[in-house]
């Protein structure tokens, strides 16, 4: 960047030197360090005149005299190529540095992280939400269909535009990973899944148990049995946001397309937006002959290949559960 400044100065400095000692003046002033103490933040909007951008840096104490700020992108010819956007000015930035810096273009980056697990209505609230994003949403993405990610983003980018990116990057991303899949996969379509990694998102938040998380659902929908994932009956209750409690015997038998108690096979729609880890884990279970899961009291779960076992792993959660009611 210093280069590129000293090459515009350069040129600055053999524009003006048929203007005598004024212009000799001017060119010093242009190049001289400028009267801001701290770096200074500038929104500059699209189609502003040069003279309004000048206005603009001088009203925000960035720059002595706007009309030597006019008369310097002149000289240099760059009135087409200041870019509008968001900018951090630095302190004390001259004329010319900051000629640089918006003929450049680096606005200000902004972020937007959707945590892996949420359902699409809740990352479109925080799409909606944010301040630094325009427009109104007009697209209406479906279900798992987004992927969670921390995404970049200048001020003013539309939200339409964000959550284009967002399902752009998760059939990207699907798209890759299918073509390695791991053999004799209990399910033929990508939305399928898609479907069953959020189930494992939902189940575990221990990165290292995903994938034996999926092995176990695999081993199941392989043999027919019913998935059994509380997850699926809460979004079948609540449309993915919080239950707030412990589900009831009631609702455990009630009849709907996502009780895994009841129906077999997959549920129609995923129940949130699975990250990477997720989807990579269906893609590529454990090798386990695991059948049945159980929190074991860590954050973890105890795994077991037979019932017989299953319900002992049951019973000291049960126990465990217990203890805690007692101390509380």
């Amino acid at each position: 960047m210093k280069s590129f400044i000293l090459f515009l100065a350069g040129l600055a400095l053999l524009s003006i030197l048929a203007l005598g000692s004024g212009g000799y003046l001017a060119y010093r002033e242009a190049t001289s360090p400028g009267p801001s103490e701290k770096a200074t933040i500038v929104l500059l909007e699209p189609g502003s005149a040069v003279s309004t951008i000048a206005e603009e840096l001088h009203d925000a104490e960035i720059i002595r005299y706007p009309e030597l700020f006019t008369v310097m992108v002149r000289i240099l010819g760059e009135q087409n190529a200041l870019k509008a956007g968001e900018y951090e000015i630095p302190r004390r930035a001259s004329v010319m540095q900051i000629i640089e810096i918006l003929i450049e273009g680096k606005s200000i980056l902004h972020y937007l992280t959707a945590p892996e697990g949420l359902t699409t209505a809740q990352i479109l609230k925080l799409i909606e939400s944010d301040e630094t994003l325009l427009g109104e949403i007009t697209v209406t993405p479906g279900e798992g269909e987004l992927l969670p990610e921390t995404y970049a983003f200048t001020r003013g980018e539309n939200r339409d535009a964000i959550i284009s990116r967002m399902t752009k990057a998760q059939d990207a991303f699907l798209e890759n990973l299918w073509l390695s899949r791991a053999n004799e996969l209990p399910f033929s379509k990508k939305k399928e899944a898609i479907i069953l990694a959020s189930i494992v998102e939902k189940e575990t938040s221990v990165s290292g148990e995903r994938s034996r998380i999926a092995a176990v659902f695999v081993n199941r929908l392989k043999r027919g049995m019913r998935l059994e994932s509380d997850p699926t009956i809460i979004y079948g209750l609540t449309g993915g946001e919080p239950l707030g409690r412990g589900l009831r015997q009631s609702e455990l038998r009630r009849e709907t397309p996502y009780n895994t108690y009841i129906i077999r096979g997959l549920p129609p729609t995923p129940i949130g937006n699975p990250g990477k880890a997720a989807i990579e884990a269906v893609l590529q279970p454990a090798e386990t002959d695991d059948l049945f899961f159980v929190a074991d009291g860590t954050g973890g779960h105890a795994f077991a290949v037979t019932l017989r076992d299953h319900e002992a792993n049951v019973a000291a959660w049960r126990r465990i559960e217990r203890e805690r009611r007692r101390d509380d």
